[in-house]
This record gives structure tokens, sequence and C-alpha cells, in this order.
């Protein structure tokens, strides 16, 4: 990597919105470090390819505080210390939670939450010493209403919003930023994977990651707290949450979370 390049830190980044924050990186200028628990990061590293600037893949589950420290170690493993980093990884599972797979509900806390707050531990101290860089954390509009159908997964993003909210107040007098990416329903592999495709939600027109990544990198770089990206709808959902009551919005989402064809005839 060249070492007059900043170095960007990207996770969940084998695909959808974290393959994109790597392109837009990497379009301003970085070289990347991209992670994911997947083979398919090595393919995406391939497929990023820049003849500026190189990206290098980390196949590592974040799940695991050897898997965070792993990534820790391989990103700085050359003496250079990311100049920005992107807290992409996340999962969800569909479902109500009385019906669900414990491990299934743990694995969302141990990704969503449990390697966030350790990876920002260790990326915040070497960035405290040289008193700058930039921290990306992709929330969620989900982080704005409780999630019947979702109720671990929303309250992981609500988490990841209010921990991104109290750091960059932290930092306010210091030379380091925090941004909140809060996507709504994206074109990614999120709701296959969160057996949710059949759901009204999953059925919806989904936001393009390219330019939900392309709003956070931007708003990151200008050193705006948050932004809801990418379209229209997901601007008004925004909205919606700051007047809506909980009750209202989590009825809304038990709804939007069940099967399509639930309650019809």
């Amino acid at each position: 990597m060249t070492e007059t390049s900043p170095l960007a830190l990207v996770t969940g980044a084998s695909s959808g919105i974290g393959f994109e924050l790597a392109r837009q990186f990497l379009d301003r200028g970085y070289d990347v470090v991209i992670a994911a628990e997947d083979a398919g990061i090595k393919a995406a590293a391939a497929a990023l390819h820049h003849p500026q600037h190189e990206v290098r893949p980390v196949q590592v589950d974040l799940r695991t505080a050897d898997g965070v420290e792993q990534l820790y170690r391989a990103a700085t493993e050359n003496g250079r210390l990311p100049d920005a980093v992107a807290f992409n990884a996340g999962v969800g599972r569909g479902g109500a939670f009385v019906d669900s797979d414990l491990d299934d509900e743990l694995a969302i806390i141990e990704l969503n939450v449990r390697s966030t707050v350790h990876l920002a531990k260790l990326v915040l101290g070497d960035m405290a010493e040289r008193n700058e860089g930039k921290l990306l954390f992709t929330s969620s509009v989900a982080a704005t209403t409780p999630g019947p159908g979702q109720a671990v997964y929303h309250a992981s993003k609500s988490f990841v919003q209010s921990f991104a909210k109290a750091l960059r107040e932290e930092l306010r007098d210091t030379g380091i930023t925090v941004t909140a990416l809060l996507p709504g329903p994206t074109a990614t592999d999120f709701f296959r994977r969160a057996g949710m495709l059949s759901t009204r939600l999953g059925r919806l027109p989904k936001d393009d990651p390219a330019e939900v990544a392309r709003q956070g990198v931007e708003s990151l770089l200008n050193g705006r707290q948050q932004v809801f990206a990418a379209s229209l709808v997901t601007k008004a959902a925004d909205l919606a949450g700051r007047v809506l009551p909980d009750a209202v919005k989590a009825r809304a989402n038990r709804i939007m979370s069940a099967p399509a064809h639930a309650g019809s005839h």
C-alpha cells in the first residue's frame, strides 16, 4: 500500500453497502483494508481493484473477540494505522422472539454490538494518540423504532446509534469525528440472510447500496453527525420517527415484518 495515501478499514465489505463504502474510499484516494466472514471478501477485493490504490482483504469472524483482534493486527501489520474506519458488519434475523433460535439472536449481539465496541476501542486508542481520525457507524432506520418481528436486530441498531452519538460528544473537542449512517431497506443480501424475503418489508422497493454508501462517506468526510440514506422514503422515515409514538411505530413494524400473505384472504 502507498504510504502517502490515507488508509480506510471497512468491515462487512464482501457485498452490499460495505463493498460500496470501500469503493467510495478508493475513489476518494484511500487505500483500503476490507473484512468479512465469508470467502467472498477475496472476490470483492478483485472486483474493487484500483490502479492507484491497494485493496487488502481479510477473512475473519468478527463475532469472536479473537476475530476482532486478528483484524486489527492485520489492518495495522505494516505499521500504518487507519485514518477512517467504517463499522459496517451486521446481521439480522426475522421472526417472533419466542420462536427464534437463541444462538441466532446472540450472534446478532456478538456481531452488531460486541464486535463494534471491541474494534472501536482498538482503533480509537490509536486515533486519540494522533488526535485525528474518522469513524463511520452503519446504524439503520431500525434504530429509531422498536422492532417486533426483528426485536434483537432493532435493539442492536439502537445500541449502535446511541454509541455513535455518545462517542461523537466525547470526542467533540478533538480531531476525531463520528458519523452514523442510517440506511432504510437496501438492495443487499440482508433480507435473504435474515429469512425475510417473504415479508412486506422484504418485498418493498429497495435503495441502491452505492448511493447509500456515497451519502455515508460524503457525510463522514464533511464531519456530519448522521445521515438517513439514500432515498426520499428513508428520509421521510426519519421525519415520521420524530413525531410518531413508539407504540405506533412498533405496531407498524410488526405488520411490515410479518409474511406478506398474513391476514389476507
